[in-house]
């Protein structure tokens, strides 16, 4: 007599919690970073329109404008990578101008009437942290970090 196979319990599919994609350093390619960012959230769980999903749109925005404005190379493309481990979501925006870098010691506020300088503001004030690396082999990587709410 052979014996009846046991049962295996199904398991859960493993859900991916990081995402990487290279954009043109263009204004379009830093708008479709943040919207395909929106999109990964939504996929992750965080719902389209929900304060962690609207706080991100802004901090991909910033950093992105920041990497096609100011780390912009011709030819040269910029990375956004998203990771969520547990509740804090890390973005990462990595460019080639490792030597235009934000100032260190800190952001300051800028003048009143003045048109650029507030990006770092509100990643300042958005993210729980945020820092610069040096990129290997060329570049920096911005990233920030935040708690989304369980």
């Amino acid at each position: 007599m052979t014996p009846l196979p046991t049962a295996v319990a199904p398991q859960a599919p493993a859900t991916a919690t990081a995402f990487t994609q290279r954009f043109s350093s263009t204004p379009r390619g830093a708008r479709l970073a943040r919207r395909l960012a929106l999109h990964q959230l939504d996929a992750w769980g965080v719902p389209h329109g929900s304060t962690a999903s609207d706080t991100v749109a802004v901090l991909v925005a910033e950093l992105a404008a920041n990497a096609v404005t100011h780390g912009r190379v011709p030819g040269r493309d910029f990375e956004l990578a998203l990771r969520l481990t547990g509740r804090t979501l890390r973005i990462e925006v990595s460019d080639a101008r490792g030597e235009r870098r934000p100032p260190a010691g800190g952001v300051t506020d800028p003048a009143p009437l003045a048109e650029e300088g507030r990006g770092l503001l509100l990643v300042s004030a958005l993210a729980a942290r945020w820092e610069v690396l040096d990129r290997v082999p060329v570049g920096k990587t911005v990233a920030a970090e935040l708690e989304l709410p369980g």
